[in-house]
């Protein structure tokens, strides 16, 4: 008999969501990036944002803790709105972890301490503490053999790994994932996703930007399809892939997917 997949598609009725956008725009220029945004994240679930490039996936992940301003709308996380400013923002900010394209490390400091200095800063942790949570952090991620070396010393795909248990380490609620594998030399990729499988399958709320389709499919509770700054569909995985409703995403998947 077939093992049930450890994940279960979680309605999307929940009446308070873990992330909620409400009407969200946001301009650059006379470019209308995002578009009327609605859209809800329950606890727990992995959303995957795709479309072509151009389309306001990036500048959608990015509001959702404020490091791209929005025009009009709102965004709440918990049932908190976010603030635009000060230190309520900057609090609720730290409940929101991040994993950029470029990992973001601090060039000048070691694997360990990239880990620790926000537990440390930010939540108080006393310094031991921080140390035995970032290596046991490092350990899951599979690097903790480079705690000691620069973040210019490892290759792409162990800083990417370095960077989420960064974001791990502060415990947050949700984490975000902005294209984390679109500057990886393709063999370092997959030890990339394999970890964020395994957070997936842990229960973390993610939610994912990327051009990875397989790891869509595998480990998405829903997928939103994205085109010039709105969104066009959203459903599971299966069905999303399987049957897309609208021309455009039958379009994107046409030219993305080899059969």
């Amino acid at each position: 008999m077939a093992t049930p997949s450890p994940k279960t598609p979680i309605p999307n009725n929940h009446a308070h969501p873990l992330v909620e956008l409400t009407a969200v725009n946001k301009h650059f220029g006379a470019l209308h990036v995002l578009k009327d945004i609605n859209l809800t994240v329950d606890k727990g679930e992995v959303l995957v944002v795709i479309g072509p490039s151009g389309s306001g996936k990036s500048t959608l992940c990015r509001t959702i803790n404020r490091l791209e301003p929005i025009d009009s709308g709102s965004i709440t996380l918990d049932g908190t709105t976010l603030p635009e400013e000060g230190k309520a923002l900057a609090k609720l900010r730290a409940d929101v972890g991040m994993v950029f394209q470029s990992f973001n490390l601090f060039a000048h400091k070691s694997i360990l301490d990239n880990v620790t200095l926000g537990p440390i800063k930010v939540r108080g942790l006393k310094p031991a503490e921080a140390k035995k949570q970032a290596m046991d952090l490092l350990e899951r991620v599979g690097v903790a053999n480079q705690a000691t070396k620069l973040p210019a010393q490892l290759s792409g795909g162990q800083q990417q790994r370095v960077a989420i248990a960064r974001a791990l380490a502060m415990r947050p609620k949700v984490l975000l994932f902005d294209e984390p594998t679109s500057a990886l030399d393709p063999e370092m990729v997959n030890e990339v996703l394999d970890v964020m499988i395994a957070l997936a399958k842990e229960g973390m709320t993610m939610v994912v930007v990327t051009h990875e389709m397989g790891f869509a499919r595998r480990a998405a509770d829903r997928v939103v399809f994205m085109s010039d700054g709105e969104i066009i569909e959203q459903a599971t995985p299966d069905n999303f892939f399987d049957h897309p409703k609208t021309d455009r995403a039958k379009d994107f998947l046409g030219k993305i997917l080899t059969h």
